[in-house]
């Protein structure tokens, strides 16, 4: 059992599938949620709109100081994330959501991801019924790749 994290952070798809096929999703919904849920955290009231003085300062940890502070506050609950993972899957989206600060962190997070050293699995998103079939293939054979790996070399990023 793997850990993976799924990009976009948010996508109930991959977290689904990654949980279906026997290994632990890491997106920012769960971090969110036990952020939220763990006691002596200051300064939330709508999460994840708010964040704390303190998670601009964690975030210094995957983003310089000159970077703007939403997009520290964002990766201080991305960034452990990152740490975290074993492999990764990296979905395309050809939309963008949200102001310029979360499209850099965006392109922050999959530079990590790419840069980590970890299994990678790049695909575009689907846009007909058998572009999804072969999506959904492609993520079943990754992961059960990851399963049959173990201890062995890590494969380097793939790209559909």
């Amino acid at each position: 059992m793997a850990k993976v994290f799924i990009y976009p952070t948010t996508s109930l798809i991959l977290s689904d599938m990654v949980t279906r096929l026997g290994h632990i999703p890491l997106g920012s919904a769960l971090s969110v949620r036990d952020r939220v849920q763990q006691g002596g955290v200051e300064g939330i009231d709508s999460p994840p709109l708010n964040m704390t003085p303190d998670d601009a300062k964690r975030g210094l940890k995957w983003a310089a100081v000159e970077v703007p502070a939403g997009i520290r506050g964002r990766m201080s609950l991305i960034g452990p994330l990152l740490a975290e993972a074993e492999a990764a899957i990296i979905m395309n989206d050809p939309l963008a959501f949200g102001c310029m600060g979360c499209a850099r962190t965006n392109e922050l997070t999959t530079f990590l991801l790419k840069d980590a050293g970890i299994p990678v699995l790049e695909l575009n998103y689907p846009e007909t019924e058998e572009e999804g079939f072969a999506f959904v293939m492609a993520i079943k054979e990754f992961l059960a790749g990851l399963a049959q790996k173990g201890d062995e070399e890590k494969p380097e990023v793939q790209h559909e």
